[in-house]
């Protein structure tokens, strides 16, 4: 394969967090070869503006130096010169995240938005990357964990890889270091985990697990369209986050979430990051080739708009956590305590009522990813409630087909039609293959479930699957659901706080709830409450316990302005739900229940189970 362009990758200097990336074009363009470097990373709709990481430059040729000239925040310009040129560059990496790059003397990681520059032209065209070892004695005895296709060197070594394009190029992460590796095979691909950080988990179960819900993503979509499969976990102290990649998919989790050696059971932690692993996985049909119309092809200099991610996020949202019951991981009751919490996740943002799901896929690029204090009253979140759209649109489909149909069908209808041949998805493309699959008139249910805004029709489509919907109001600001405790607030600050004694910060402040009414604003600093100095859990606990009605004084700054206000205390709104298995569930709504669930129907009585 002929390649027009090459890269060196070097560790430069892991204590300063440096990477040396050198880019060789063999035949610049003769009128001076452009350069430029993406604006956002696919998977996560903000423009970051990688270029900023970039501390020095330069470019020479056989003929000597060339001049680099900067044209925009993420172009460059050479001076003509006779092939091949030569483009190196210093980029700081310092950001713990799955969506740029990190270096120390523990661990190396890059996507390709941040290091690679492109060379406008051949960006279609194939191109190669040498990866070479750090020098720093710290960092002796480092791997390569990365789906890039290589070319030469052993597995799992530093060597040198391919790509078919730039396109490609970026889609497969790096990491770098000492981590942990098991493998598994899943549709009959080989899976690997690499996981980087310091832990004390049970990774060979971990990877059991892990194959079990990859086995069921593939047989869900009828094919597994990768030749080899990454996990890359990075396990920290506190930490939460996937991207999701073609080949791979890169982790973040809190190392006290892996399973511990010895324990069956699945706490709340492994649970979430089982899920996460889930979510990320689906992804591999669900937007990495299954996507809008508006990423074919990515154009990465802007944003690009579409009202699908409410699809493509909220509905593998949806399918994240249904595959691990489906697939046995966890039981009916786990899993809907799973979805009690997203639906109380939705229902504590005010902003259902103000942004419909199209809108806030829309807007993501100033709004989802960029949040200030007002976002809870303007703004909901594509996942969330995307997720909870999904669940209502796949029960509705069951419900009015008799179990004819469901969102599953639909999914691999939109499969075959756009994701297998690589055409983008329409922007009216899933209402119309819902409806054409399933028969059935969905213009309303979608103008009020993905256009409209305010509560979703969940109620009667729960209690038709044999379960119970419940809301009541929140006992704090950490209440993910569940039933009530022992003392069910009678009253609501209607404001999320931080701080300490004496400085109790509002966070935000809802919208006409009892902070706002009285006058306060998100910023504002509470120092006492009726005449006592304020602390964050009495200041909560103070309007808990109040009865609608209620006088509570309350003083504080605003910046340097004290500020004395009467609060009336408003009732709390029942935002926390959570969800039953119904006791009187007829016969017909276990059986609906347990086809949605992939449960096995129960035996006819006196039949040995």
């Amino acid at each position: 394969m002929t390649v027009a362009y090459r890269y060196r990758v070097v560790p430069a200097d892991p204590a300063a967090h440096l990477f040396r990336v050198t880019l060789t074009v063999e035949r610049p363009d003769p009128a001076g070869q452009v350069l430029t470097l993406p604006a956002w990373i696919p998977g996560s709709y903000m423009i970051r503006e990688f270029s900023k990481h970039i501390v020095r430059m330069g470019a020479s040729c056989p003929a000597g130096e060339v001049a680099v000239q900067k044209v925009d925040k993420r172009t460059w310009r050479l001076s003509p010169c006779d092939g091949p040129v030569s483009v190196w560059c210093e980029v700081y990496a310092w950001d713990l995240s799955v969506r740029k790059a990190h270096l120390d003397q523990s661990h190396g990681y890059f996507n390709g938005t941040s290091l690679f520059l492109c060379p406008q032209g051949l960006e279609h065209g194939p191109c190669e990357v040498e990866l070479d070892p750090p020098q720093d004695p710290a960092c002796a005895g480092w791997s390569v964990a990365t789906s890039l296709p290589r070319l030469e060197g052993e597995p799992w070594a530093f060597g040198r890889f391919r790509a078919a394009d730039y396109d490609e190029l970026i889609d497969h992460p790096v990491e770098l270091g000492t981590f942990e590796r098991v493998s598994f095979q899943a549709g009959g691909v080989p899976h690997h985990l690499a996981v980087t950080g310091r832990h004390q988990g049970d990774l060979a179960r971990l990877a059991r697990d892990l194959a079990v819900i990859c086995e069921h993503h593939g047989t869900f979509w009828g094919v597994t369209p990768m030749a080899e499969y990454l996990f890359q976990l990075t396990v920290v102290g506190d930490g939460y986050g996937g991207l999701e990649h073609r080949a791979s998919t890169s982790l973040i989790s809190k190392r006290d979430d892996l399973p511990r050696p010895g324990v069956a059971k699945v706490d709340d932690g492994y649970r979430g990051l089982l899920g996460l692993c889930s979510h990320e996985y689906f992804h591999t049909w669900n937007v990495k080739r299954l996507k809008p119309a508006a990423f074919l092809p990515y154009d990465l200099s802007r944003e690009a708009h579409t009202t699908l991610l409410w699809a493509f996020e909220g509905i593998t949202s949806y399918y994240d956590d249904l595959a691990l019951v489906r697939c046995g991981l966890i039981e009916p009751d786990s899993y809907l305590e799973l979805l009690g919490q997203t639906l109380t996740r939705v229902t504590r943002s005010p902003g259902k009522d103000v942004q419909s799901l199209a809108d806030s896929s829309f807007d993501t690029w100033i709004k989802l990813y960029q949040p200030d204090e007002n976002s809870p009253n303007s703004q909901i979140s594509y996942y969330t409630k995307g997720a909870v759209a999904a669940l209502a649109l796949d029960l509705h489909i069951r419900l009015h087909t008799r179990g004819g149909k469901s969102l599953d069908d639909v999914m691999k209808a939109l499969w075959a039609r756009y994701g297998a041949v690589g055409v983008g998805v329409p922007e009216d493309g899933v209402e119309e293959m819902a409806a054409q699959v399933t028969g059935l008139d969905l213009r309303a249910f979608f103008d009020q479930v993905i256009r409209g805004t305010g509560d979703l029709p969940l109620d009667a489509l729960l209690a038709a699957h044999g379960v119970a919907l419940r809301m009541r109001p929140a006992e704090g600001t950490e209440d993910k659901g569940g039933k009530a405790g022992k003392e069910a607030p009678t009253g609501d600050l209607g404001a999320e706080v931080a701080g300490s004694a004496g400085a109790v910060k509002l966070k935000s402040c809802r919208s006409g709830g009892t902070a706002m009414r009285a006058g306060l604003s998100a910023g504002d600093v509470v120092v006492a409450v009726d005449g006592l100095k304020a602390t964050p859990a009495g200041l909560v606990q103070r309007f808990a316990r109040a009865a609608p009605g209620d006088k509570v004084s309350l003083v504080a700054f605003r910046d340097d302005l004290l500020l004395q206000v009467q609060a009336v205390v408003q009732a709390p709104p029942a935002v926390i739900a959570w969800l039953e298995l119904r006791a009187d569930a007829s016969p017909e709504q276990v059986a609906r229940r347990d086809a949605w669930l992939h449960r096995p129907a129960a035996p006819p009585t006196g039949t040995p189970t």
